[in-house]
C-alpha cells in the first residue's frame, strides 16, 4: 500500500534532493564494502548493500547521509563507467552463463549471454572471452549488471593464453599481416649507388631475422671516422596509401612480447626481402657522416639510396667477447671484418665520450630474456647485459637519427620527431624544492634549457646513489612524438628523428619517404599529418603495457615454487607509496610488491612517504628509491599475476611510548 503512495514517493524524493552530494570514484574492498574517493582525497564509506549498484573504478555522484552515526555514500548517478569492453573467464552458476572480469579488484561474476553466431554451449568453465557491459544498475531501470560475450579468446588451459589474452586485452593483432602473392619495387625517381663491394657488417641478436641496419666504417689517420649507415628499405616496396601501407600505420610498430613477436610488415618483407642478410644484395637508404676525433658530428651529412651486400652477419656476444677479451671460442674475424669491428668501436668510443660530456648517457641496464619450451612453459630467464657491441650499435643509430633530424629540419622544417620537454611545467617548482634540499647546484631558469637539464642529468649520474635520480623522474615530462623539430631533453639532444627501423616502426617509414625526397629532389610522397604523433605514442604505450602484462604472467609461472623454496633475491626499490614499496628483482627483472605490514607490522613505527620516496622506521630512514637489498617471496598470486615479497632484514620489536607509559602506570 505504501509503495504506491505518490505522496510518500514525493516526500522521499524531496528528502533525497535535500541531501548533500559528492562526485568521486568507487574503490572496492575484499570485504564487500567500499569507499567513494573524492578528488580532494576525501573518502566516504559505502556499505555492502549500496556497493551492489556499482563496480570498482566507476565514477559516480552519490548522496551523503548519516546511518548508524556514520557518514555513508549512496551512489545514485553514473558519471563514467569503469569498464565497458573487458576480458574475463567463463563461470557457470546454476548452469547459467556468467563472466568474471580478469581484474584484481573485480571478482564478482556478471550474468552474460553470447552475441549472435557464438554458441553459449561452446564455452566451458574458465574459457577466456571478450565481453562488453550492456546493463548497469545506475542506468535506467536496470537492477543488475549484465554483459554480452563477443568473442572467445582461447580455452581455459591453453598455455599460450598469456599472449592471446594480453593481445586481446589491448586490442592488438595476434598475427602478422597477410602475405601478398608477389612484391615489386616501386618507381621512386632514385638513382641507387652500387656499394655491394664495401664490407658492410650487421651486428644483432643471435636469433634476429629482421636485420634493418648495416654499417661500414673508415678510421682516418687524423683520428676522425667516416660512418656509412645502411638501413633496410621497405618503402621501396610499399606505396603510400596502399592497403599494406594503411595496415602498417594501423599497427604502428612490430609487437615485441616475451618469447614471440608480431611484425608490423609481412615476414616475407621484414625477415627476407628487406632484411640485410649476409651475402644478399639489398636496397637500402644510407647516411654518410663524419665524426671528428672529439666525437663531434660534422656538417657534411649525406643521404643517398644504394644497393649493399652485408659481408658478415655478427652477433652481440661474439663481437663483445672478441673486443673485451681478445678472442672468442665461437668466432674469429678475417682481417677485413676485424678492421671494420675495430673502426666501429673507435667511432662509438668517440661518440660516447662526447655524449657523456655534452649530452646525456644513461647507465647500462640489462635486458631480461625468457626461455620457453616447445609447449610454451617458462624454462628460464636469462640476463643479457648491455655489452660493448650493444653500445657500438646504439651510438651508430643515435648518430644516424641526429643526422636525419638535422636534414629534415633544414629541408622541410618538419618530420616525425621524438622530443622530451624536461620537467613537467606543473611540477618544476616541486622539483626545484627537492633539488634545493639536496643542495644541487642548479637554478630553475637553467633547468628550463637543454644544456642546463643535460648538466643536471650528468650531475645525477655522478652521485653515489640513484635516489635523487629516481626521485626526480617523478617530476619529468614524458617523451613524445610530433611533427616539428624539438629538443629531446632526456637525451640531451637538440633534435632527434628516428629512421633506422622502418621494418618495425611506421614513423620511420614516413621519415624514409621524406629523406628520399631530399635525395631525389622531388616533393615528398608523404609528410606527417597532425594525428601521427598521438597515434605513435598511443601504440607505444599499449605495446609496452602488453609486454609488461605477458612478462608478469610468465614471472608468476616461473616463480610459483620460490615461496616454498625460500629463495633469496636481490631487489631494487623503484616506487614507494603509502601502502608499501615496489621492487624489481635484479636476478630476473620481475617486479614485486612489499606491503608495509610485511616490512614491520606496527603502524605507529613505520611511515611510507611516497612524496619523498622513503620509508622510515622509528623516524629513521630505512629504505629509499634506488636501494638494493635482499628479499624473499611470500606469495605468488596466479589469478592476478602478482608477486608479494618481504625484506630478509628483520626489525626488532620496540615498545612504543604508549606501551612504556602503560607499564610505568602499572608499576
Amino acid at each position: 500500500m505504501f509503495q504506491d503512495n505518490p505522496l510518500l514517493a514525493q516526500l522521499k524524493k524531496q528528502i533525497q534532493e535535500s541531501l548533500p552530494k559528492k562526485e568521486g570514484q568507487i574503490k572496492a574492498t575484499d570485504r564487500g564494502f567500499g569507499f567513494l574517493e573524492v578528488d580532494n582525497k576525501d573518502s566516504v564509506f559505502i556499505p555492502p548493500n549500496y556497493m551492489k549498484k556499482v563496480m570498482h573504478g566507476d565514477r559516480v555522484i552519490a548522496v551523503i547521509r548519516t546511518e548508524k552515526e556514520r557518514e555513508v555514500a549512496e551512489p545514485q548517478e553514473l558519471v563514467e563507467q569503469f569498464i565497458t569492453r573487458f576480458i574475463g573467464r567463463v563461470k557457470r552458476i546454476k548452469d547459467r552463463l556468467n563472466v568474471v572480469p580478469d581484474h584484481p579488484q573485480l571478482k564478482d561474476a556478471i550474468k552474460a549471454r553470447t552475441v549472435k553466431g557464438l554458441s553459449a554451449d561452446s564455452l566451458k568453465e574458465g574459457d577466456w572471452v571478450v565481453a562488453k557491459m550492456t546493463r548497469h544498475p545506475l542506468v535506467g531501470d536496470n537492477k543488475t549488471f549484465f554483459c554480452e560475450i563477443t568473442e572467445k579468446i582461447t580455452d581455459s588451459e591453453d598455455k599460450i593464453a598469456p599472449w592471446w589474452v594480453t593481445l586481446a586485452r589491448h586490442e592488438l593483432p595476434n598475427a602478422e599481416p597477410a602475405p601478398q602473392e608477389s612484391w615489386h619495387m616501386i618507381e621512386e625517381g632514385l638513382q641507387r649507388e652500387d656499394l655491394t663491394d664495401l664490407p658492410f657488417i650487421t651486428i644483432d641478436g643471435e636469433s634476429t631475422k629482421d636485420m634493418d641496419d648495416a654499417l661500414y666504417t673508415v678510421a682516418k689517420e687524423d683520428g676522425s671516422f667516416e660512418l656509412t649507415v645502411a638501413i633496410a628499405d621497405p618503402t621501396s616496396y610499399i606505396e603510400v596509401g596502399s592497403d599494406m601501407d594503411k595496415e602498417a600505420r594501423e599497427r604502428g610498430f612490430t609487437i615485441y612480447l616475451p618469447g614471440r613477436n608480431i611484425p608490423m610488415l609481412p615476414r616475407e618483407l621484414s625477415d627476407e626481402l628487406c632484411s640485410l642478410m649476409e651475402n644478399e644484395k639489398r636496397p637500402a637508404l644510407c647516411c654518410r657522416l663524419t665524426v671528428d676525433k672529439d666525437g663531434v658530428i660534422q656538417d657534411d651529412i649525406t643521404f643517398f639510396a644504394a644497393w649493399i651486400q652485408s659481408q658478415a652477419r655478427l652477433n652481440y656476444d661474439d663481437v663483445s667477447d672478441y673486443l673485451e677479451h681478445g678472442s672468442t671460442e665461437n668466432w674469429a674475424p678475417n682481417d677485413i671484418i676485424d678492421a671494420q669491428v675495430k673502426a666501429l668501436k673507435g667511432f662509438a668510443d668517440a661518440r660516447s665520450n662526447w655524449r657523456s660530456q655534452n649530452a646525456v648517457v644513461f647507465p647500462d641496464r640489462p635486458d631480461y630474456r625468457f626461455e620457453l619450451s616447445e609447449d610454451n612453459d617458462v624454462v628460464a630467464i636469462h640476463t643479457d647485459p648491455r655489452r660493448t657491441a650493444n653500445r657500438m650499435i646504439e651510438e651508430a643509430m643515435i648518430s644516424a637519427n641526429i643526422c636525419a633530424g638535422r636534414v629534415l629540419q633544414a629541408k622541410f622544417g618538419k618530420g616525425v620527431y621524438n622530443y622530451h620537454n624536461g620537467f613537467n611545467p606543473e611540477k618544476i617548482d616541486n622539483a626545484m624544492e627537492f633539488l634545493a634540499n639536496a643542495e644541487a647546484p642548479f637554478e630553475k631558469e637553467q633547468l628550463l634549457t637543454l644544456n642546463g637539464f643535460s648538466a643536471l642529468r650528468r650531475w645525477l649520474n655522478d652521485q653515489e646513489t640513484t635516489y635523487l635520480d629516481n626521485r626526480l623522474r617523478k617530476f619529468q615530462a614524458y617523451s613524445e612524438v610530433g611533427n616539428e623539430p624539438a629538443a629531446h631533453f632526456a637525451m640531451g639532444l637538440d633534435v632527434y628523428a628516428t629512421w633506422t627501423s622502418p621494418i618495425r616502426k611506421y614513423g620511420d617509414m614516413i621519415n624514409h619517404r621524406m629523406l628520399k625526397a631530399v635525395v631525389s629532389g622531388l616533393e615528398p610522397v608523404q609528410t606527417p599529418d597532425e594525428t601521427i604523433g598521438e597515434e605513435i605514442s598511443t601504440h607505444r604505450r599499449s605495446h609496452r603495457m602488453a609486454e609488461r602484462d605477458v612478462a608478469d604472467w610468465l614471472y608468476v609461472r616461473l616463480l610459483k615454487d620460490a615461496v616454498q623454496e625460500g629463495t633469496v633475491f636481490t631487489a631494487e626499490v623503484f616506487d614507494i607509496n603509502r601502502a608499501g614499496m615496489r621492487v624489481r628483482v635484479l636476478e630476473n627483472g620481475a617486479s614485486a610488491f612489499i606491503p608495509a605490514p610485511l616490512i614491520l607490522d606496527n603502524k605507529e613505527r613505520i611511515e611510507c612517504n611516497g612524496d619523498l620516496g622513503i620509508i622510515n622506521i622509528d623516524k629513521v630512514r630505512e629504505f629509499q628509491l634506488g636501494d638494493h637489498f635482499e628479499i624473499v617471496l611470500t606469495e605468488v598470486r596466479e589469478a592476478t599475476r602478482q608477486l608479494v615479497a618481504k625484506p630478509v632484514k628483520q626489525f626488532p620489536e620496540v615498545k612504543t611510548q604508549a606501551e612504556n607509559q602503560s607499564e610505568t602506570e602499572k608499576a
